[in-house]
């Protein structure tokens, strides 16, 4: 397996929710308590399939492109080429790449229409109904006329072999985790349960958590068994340590 990182970038974000690119402004000036967001999905390459781990904000680069477009066709992968996207939970900084509005058309259209799409079922009916500026209803609501969406319902469970999924809670209530194991490889995506190195090696209570002692317990865990097994960690807001194996 061959995982690639999918940087957007770095972001400024308070209690209004909205992502703004980080820049020296903001830097030299951050605004009043908020704090810096790396946002990075990930693709997974193995013989048969092309596997996106979340889809990042769903923003344009200047070029009109799609963001996690462009990434992927930076590495010579043709977004249409994609065969399955697994979903972590549905806040907009890793389901904002689900869809998007076409700039011309002014429709919306599934960013992957090529692919299976594995989501919570759970998860989607608290984002629905859940009035929270963390979700972005538009983005996600075209799954439910989506052909290739698998609504998975079960606490834990297996996707074609090669992934397996469980439930955790800890950052919102029906948040997932995921490993992609072939052979004797393993690589694990955490999300936001593990979303940095440094917080695999710490006692690190965060307070954007829903339960922030259990997302604590859980990388506690899963440092010390992927220590064990040669997990690589795929962090999804670590753009310093993208991944890595301990």
């Amino acid at each position: 397996m061959r995982i690639y990182p999918l940087l957007e970038g770095s972001f400024s974000i308070d209690e209004t929710k909205v992502f703004k690119p980080f820049d020296n402004h903001l830097m030299q000036s951050p605004p009043k308590g908020s704090i810096l967001v790396q946002v990075q999905p990930f693709v997974v390459i193995t013989d048969q399939d092309i596997i996106l781990l979340d889809t990042g904000l769903g923003y344009f680069n200047k070029e009109g492109i799609l963001q996690i477009h462009a990434n992927l066709m930076s590495l010579g992968i043709d977004p249409s080429s994609v065969t399955k996207v697994f979903l972590s939970h549905l806040h907009k900084d890793h389901a904002g790449g689900i869809s998007y509005m076409h700039p011309q058309h002014q429709e919306r259209f599934i960013s992957f229409p090529y692919a299976k799409y594995y989501i919570q079922k759970r998860e989607y009916d608290l984002a629905i109904h859940a009035n929270s500026a963390s979700y972005l209803i538009d983005q996600i609501q075209i799954l439910e006329q989506f052909s290739k969406v698998h609504w998975l319902t079960e606490d834990e469970g297996d996707i074609d072999d090669i992934i397996h999924y469980q439930v955790t809670g800890g950052h919102s209530l029906f948040h997932q985790v995921c490993w992609l194991r072939k052979e004797n490889e393993t690589i694990f995506f955490g999300a936001d349960v593990a979303p940095q190195l440094q917080q695999m090696k710490a006692r690190f209570v965060a307070k954007y958590d829903l339960d922030g002692k259990m997302s604590m317990e859980w990388r506690q865990q899963w440092w010390e068994k992927g220590q064990k097994e040669k997990w690589t960690f795929a962090f999804y807001h670590d753009i310093k340590f993208p991944t890595h194996t301990p």
